[in-house]
């Protein structure tokens, strides 16, 4: 399983990166047979936002490291270096990019985007 990482370098520019979800086998839920399982990661809320069709933001930085889960529609999504990327259903998206001139984000197509944000 991978996510994808915006984080920023020490002039505040924004890059993407392609990063796997370290996993191990582990009793998660005895008596179950063990299963691939990440580290535990302190969580200090979960929301769920909606960005309507048509929606299209300012730059701006993350308003705090958070991880977004894609539950519907498409993000196009540029970080400050400029690399574009689009997240869609299923997407996973860790934004660490809290300090520089952050990143822009909008909504492709017809459909409001859909999120789950835990916020760390």
């Amino acid at each position: 399983m991978n996510y994808l990482h915006l984080t920023e370098d020490a002039e505040g520019i924004s890059h993407f990166e392609d990063r796997p979800i370290e996993m191990s086998a582990a009793d998660f839920a005895p008596p179950a047979p063990p299963m691939p399982v990440s580290e535990a990661e302190p969580a200090a809320a979960l929301l769920y936002l909606v960005l309507p069709a048509g929606w299209s933001g300012a730059q701006h930085p993350s308003p705090r490291r958070q991880v977004a889960f894609c539950l519907a529609g498409r993000l196009r999504v540029v970080a400050g270096d400029g690399e574009v990327r689009e997240i869609g259903p299923g997407g996973i998206w860790r934004m660490e990019d809290t300090t520089g001139s952050g990143h822009v984000s909008s909504v492709i197509g017809s459909k409001n985007v859909e999120l789950a944000i835990v916020q760390l």
